[in-house]
Order: C-alpha cells, then sequence, then structure tokens
C-alpha cells in the first residue's frame, strides 16, 4: 500500500446501528484503535492545515450571523496520511472541531424500527468537502458498548470529499453544530454523542481523552479514545487542566492561552490563543512568530513539501520548542518532535535523507484570537483530554513526549 502525502489525526470508529441496545455501565470506557495508513496520493500538508485554519475563523464568524461559512477549498477529506480503526462496520470519521454526526457518504442509510425522521434538513460544509442532507434520530452504539438512544444523525443525499468513508463521528464542541439545520434559526445547536451519553449515564463525566503514538510507520496499535475520563495507563503523572480561552474565534473550539518559546527567543508572547486540533497535520503559529522560528532555526522553505527544511547541522543546534499555559505549566517538543518522521519524507514529497520541520505559518499575523493551532504534531506527544462539562482542556506527558523516533 503506497502511503499518501500527509499526516491527518482524524480518527475513524466503526458504528453500529442497534434496535435493541445493551447497556455496558462502565466509567469511564476505552476503545484502542488501530492505525492504518490511506494511499490517495501527494498532497500539500501546509496547504491543507492552512485551509483548516481559515475554515474555523469563517465559521466562528458566520455563526455569530446566523448563517453557514463558505468552503475555502474542497479538497478530499480521506486525503489522509493515518486513520484510527475500531471493529469491522460503518466506517465514521471522527473530527474534534466538527461537531455533526451523520453517514451515508459510502453506504446507504437502512431504515430501522428506531429510526425516526426529525422533519429538518441539514447541510455542513467543511474545508475540505460537504454533505447536505436530511436529519433523523436513531439508535447508535458505539462498540463495545457505548449505547446511544435518539441520536441526531444527518443522513446525507449529497456529499462530496468523502471517498471510502461513509460519514464523521462528531465529538467536537456542541456550539459548532449551530447554523447546520437549514429549516432551523441559526442558533439551534444538535447534542453531539459525548452530550447524549454523558446525559443518558452512559458515561459519570462529559469529557473524552485521545492518546495517540507517534507515526514512523505504517500499521499497528496506535491510539485510543476514553469516553468519561481519562485512562491513566497512558500518561505520565498528573492531568494539567486550562481553562478554555474567553477570546473568540478560538473560544468555539478547544482553544486556550498559551506562549511560546524557542531556546531563549520569544515566538509569541504570553495570552496568545490557541486551538487543539485532531484534523490538524502540522502545528500551525502566526506569520509573525513562524518568521521568528524560521531564522532562529536556520530553516529554509522548501516548496516540494511546503515545509521548511534543515540541514543535519542546523538539527544538531535546534533547541526545545516550549508552550507555556497562564498557570506556568511548560509542554516541550525536543528537536526530535519537530521534525517530520525521516522514514515518510518520499511520502509528502520530499527527498530521502532530508529533514523536515512540523511548524508551519498560519496565514495571518498574531492578535487575531487563533495565534496557533497545536495539530497532530504536538498531540502525539501529549495525552490530552476535552472537558465540555467544565470548559477546559487538560494536557499531560506520556512515554512519547521525548522520543527520537523521527
Amino acid at each position: 500500500m503506497t502511503l499518501t502525502s500527509f499526516l491527518s489525526s482524524l480518527l475513524l470508529l466503526a458504528l453500529l446501528a442497534a434496535a435493541k441496545p445493551v447497556v455496558v455501565n462502565r466509567f469511564p470506557v476505552t476503545l484502542p484503535l488501530t492505525r492504518f495508513i490511506n494511499s490517495t496520493g501527494v498532497y500539500n500538508l501546509l496547504q491543507h492545515d492552512q485551509a483548516r485554519a481559515q475554515v474555523f475563523k469563517l465559521k466562528n464568524r458566520a455563526l455569530g450571523r446566523g448563517s453557514a461559512p463558505a468552503a475555502i477549498i474542497n479538497e478530499p477529506i480521506t486525503n489522509a496520511f493515518v486513520y484510527y480503526l475500531r471493529c469491522i462496520g460503518w466506517r465514521w470519521q471522527s473530527s474534534y472541531n466538527f461537531s455533526n454526526t451523520w453517514l451515508g457518504a459510502g453506504k446507504k442509510y437502512v431504515l430501522s424500527s428506531t429510526s425516526k425522521f426529525t422533519g429538518d434538513l441539514v447541510y455542513v460544509r467543511y474545508g475540505s468537502g460537504f454533505f447536505s442532507g436530511s436529519e433523523w434520530n436513531d439508535t447508535v452504539t458505539i462498540e463495545p458498548g457505548l449505547v446511544i438512544p435518539k441520536q441526531s444523525i444527518g443522513v446525507a443525499v449529497v456529499s462530496s470529499g468523502f471517498k471510502n468513508i461513509d460519514g464523521i463521528l462528531g465529538v467536537g464542541p456542541v456550539d459548532l453544530t449551530a447554523g447546520t439545520l437549514t429549516t432551523k434559526p441559526g442558533s439551534t445547536t444538535i447534542p453531539t454523542v459525548t452530550d447524549n451519553l454523558f446525559k443518558n449515564g452512559a458515561i459519570t463525566s462529559n469529557e473524552i481523552g485521545v492518546f495517540f503514538a507517534p507515526i514512523t510507520q505504517a500499521p499497528g496499535q496506535g491510539g485510543e479514545i476514553t469516553w468519561g475520563g481519562a485512562d491513566t495507563a497512558k500518561f505520565d503523572g498528573s492531568i494539567n487542566y486550562t481553562p478554555i480561552t474567553g477570546t473568540s474565534p478560538a473560544s468555539a473550539y478547544w482553544g486556550i492561552d498559551e506562549s511560546i518559546t524557542y531556546g531563549g527567543t520569544t515566538i509569541l508572547e504570553t495570552t496568545k490563543y490557541s486551538n487543539f486540533c485532531t484534523g490538524t497535520t502540522l502545528i500551525l503559529i502566526a506569520t509573525d512568530a513562524y518568521k521568528k522560528y524560521l531564522v532562529a532555526t536556520g530553516a529554509t522553505f522548501d516548496s516540494a513539501t511546503g515545509l521548511l527544511t534543515i540541514t543535519l547541522a542546523e538539527y544538531n543546534n535546534l533547541q526545545n520548542l516550549v508552550f507555556t499555559t497562564p498557570d506556568g505549566v511548560h509542554y516541550t517538543l525536543i528537536p526530535n518532535a519537530q521534525i517530520w518522521p525521516r522514514s515518510l519524507n518520499a511520502n509528502i514529497g520530499g527527498t530521502p535523507g532530508s529533514i523536515y520541520l512540523i511548524i508551519g505559518d498560519i496565514g495571518s499575523n498574531s492578535g487575531q484570537g487563533l495565534d496557533f493551532i497545536n495539530g497532530f504534531a504536538f498531540l502525539q506527544r501529549f495525552y490530552s483530554v476535552y472537558d465540555t462539562g467544565n470548559r477546559r482542556v487538560g494536557l499531560a506527558t506520556t512515554p512519547f513526549t521525548t522520543s527520537t523516533a523521527n
């Protein structure tokens, strides 16, 4: 199997519709995810991630007006480097920044005794695709026993950009569903699967924990998602929680205040607004910060990959990149954590032996409410918890935080 050109952390889960669900009362519930490699050709990592960042900004602005944003690009969302799958069944793509749950892009939705049409129509446009269809309530079972009766699901009539994917299991902030029901006011929201699991008592906390191992090669066990808490076996020490920022548009996502330093150089001052996004491959930082990082590292821009590249000598002089929350907790990316896995250079259009950095330009200067995005390159080094109930993000180190596998 040929590997694709860019690394996406979008989880894929297999879900089954169950007419007679059996509730499993275990708190929390952890599902291991098996890593698979997709193959859809070479793609520019930076372009994809920048477009996604633009969607974040425009979606938030549009919701303030009660309307949906226009697309930035329309590239296939299946153009992803890594997928995480769970069991056999319908394949659902899980994104932490888009919250609608829907299916029908690949396999036709089959009505059951629990299917009920709400009378509403739904339309969602992503930076990398869209779907349009009708809203239904149905019982959804996430193996091995998380049951969600009367879950809102979109049934696609038309969709684009979802090759080999049946739909999305949305677990992001519920506010992102506002404006997606075309027959309802723009402020109407749709409870996510996590919201309903909590409401129905299937989990005791309205939160999810996410673990990824660094991706240096193809298939294998490499991640997991935990509903209702965190898996203490997957992180070291304790989890530090930071409140969701009050600054828009980061406040609409899993955004917190942070500062960034590279060695002794301040890249972004404190109370700059970040977003944690599993669907973004790179770590994107504001243009002014990106320029400082480029100068400090001695890197040059590589047009073939869209990434920064450095020499071996420059790599040997690379300093730590440190993210600091307002309470003074530091999250450090060692030099090895700042580079693309060298064994996968060819899969992004790079050359063997070259060293590419995973820090990219977000496409706008700081001070616009979304100054950087901690994408998959960051999240594979830290365990993360997304606590909807308390509006906060938790982070902890893992055995892979200081890995030199790249």
